[in-house]
């Protein structure tokens, strides 16, 4: 970046000026192509006014806007709460620091906010001018958030096995007594008040018994195939929803066999593409719903703070409403619906047997598209 910085310097050093000596324009696209080879996004920007005067060709498919429109913009009208770059920059250009470089969120019109490792450097010779480079910075993100949902998950579970066996212990109670009552109720009319505790007890005794059934079950560890997997997945839905649901494969035949709980899978699999199926409804009214299932090899991931040299990638994508973005940070929580009448369970049951193979459970959604992303290690 510092020779960059030189060459920009003497190229832009040369630009016309007015009598008066200030610049008229700042154009470097045909002096330093080394910019435009940049793989992440550059801004030049000047002062008085932040006017972004270059912006190379990362920078448009990263902002999804054109050079020649972001060149006639400020970076307020850039981003969205550009304040903390404008005094970034300020510093930078006014001489009390030589460089800056901070982790900053970017917010470009019409764009999924962007997290980025912002560095910001003056021009020798060209006063006035900063050159910013934007790193993206998802990795870190994602990395944060993955060791966030651990620790939650970690504490949800411990709450849930606390609670669910408080719960357990004076249900059974409960629907005893209900059941001797029964036989001293004179009147059978009045039976009907105690059928409704038993089979509310016998309700309660499920969810309990649901919320519990992760840290009971052994692992039946074996070699197994993905595919065979999602082909389960995919027969138990279609035969729930004969028609109006599409479910695309779309596999990568060269995925090696992975050891695991084959139940486990299909069941934590099952629990996203049935969500995801309940939540086509108008779409499988109009009969155009569609569920993809893509499979592909994803290289040198972390997961869980180890870097895996080998990992399935798995997708669950659909084309329905998107998660509610109230709970959309929420969704792997207990007890978390966005549907009336959802227990809430499935996702969370869905996390815990992802997690206990060693992989992590994301997701992305809008209007539109909804994917589930699995990642498993293979080696």
């Amino acid at each position: 970046m510092r020779r960059l910085i030189r060459s920009v310097s003497r190229k832009v050093g040369g630009a016309d000026r007015n009598p008066a000596g200030d610049e008229v324009g700042v154009n470097i696209a045909p002096f330093c192509p080394g910019l435009d080879m940049m793989p992440n996004p550059v801004l030049l920007v000047r002062q008085p006014g932040m006017r972004v005067v270059f912006a190379n060709p990362a920078a448009e498919a990263s902002f999804g806007l054109s050079r020649k429109t972001m060149q006639e913009q400020s970076l307020d009208q850039l981003f969205s709460g550009a304040e903390e770059l404008d005094g970034m920059i300020d510093s930078v250009l006014t001489r009390h620091v030589d460089a800056r470089r901070q982790d900053v969120v970017l917010q470009p019109a019409q764009r999924e906010p962007m997290h980025a490792h912002v560095v910001i450097g003056s021009i020798d010779g060209v006063p006035g001018v900063a050159l910013v480079e934007v790193l993206p910075n998802e990795q870190k993100v994602r990395s944060e958030r993955e060791e966030r949902i651990l620790d939650l998950t970690s504490a949800n579970k411990e709450l849930i096995r606390n609670l669910a066996h408080e719960i357990k212990n004076p249900l059974g109670g409960i629907r005893g007594a209900a059941q001797l009552l029964e036989f001293e109720l004179p009147e059978r009319g009045l039976r009907e008040y105690t059928q409704v505790i038993i089979k509310e007890s016998d309700r309660l005794q499920t969810l309990v018994d649901r919320l519990l059934e992760p840290h009971r079950h052994p692992h039946i560890v074996g070699e197994l195939n993905i595919h065979e997997v999602l082909e389960r997945v995919r027969s138990v839905v279609l035969a729930e929803f004969p028609s109006g649901l599409e479910i695309v494969r779309d596999y990568d035949a060269s995925l090696p066999e992975l050891c695991g709980d084959m139940e486990q899978l299909i069941q934590a699999v099952l629990n996203i593409v049935h969500n995801a199926a309940q939540a086509l409804s108008e779409r499988i009214a109009r009969g155009d719903a569609q569920i993809v299932l893509r499979t592909r090899v994803a290289r040198q991931v972390t997961i869980a703070k180890k870097l895996v040299k080998l990992a399935l990638d798995l997708h669950v994508i659909d084309n329905g409403p998107g998660i509610p973005e109230d709970i959309r940070e929420r969704i792997f929580y207990p007890l978390v619906s966005g549907r009336d009448g959802g227990s809430g369970l499935g996702l969370t049951l869905a996390q815990t047997f992802v997690q206990q193979h060693e992989g992590l459970i994301e997701c992305e959604s809008r209007p539109g598209c909804t994917d589930f992303r699995i990642l498993l290690p293979l080696r």
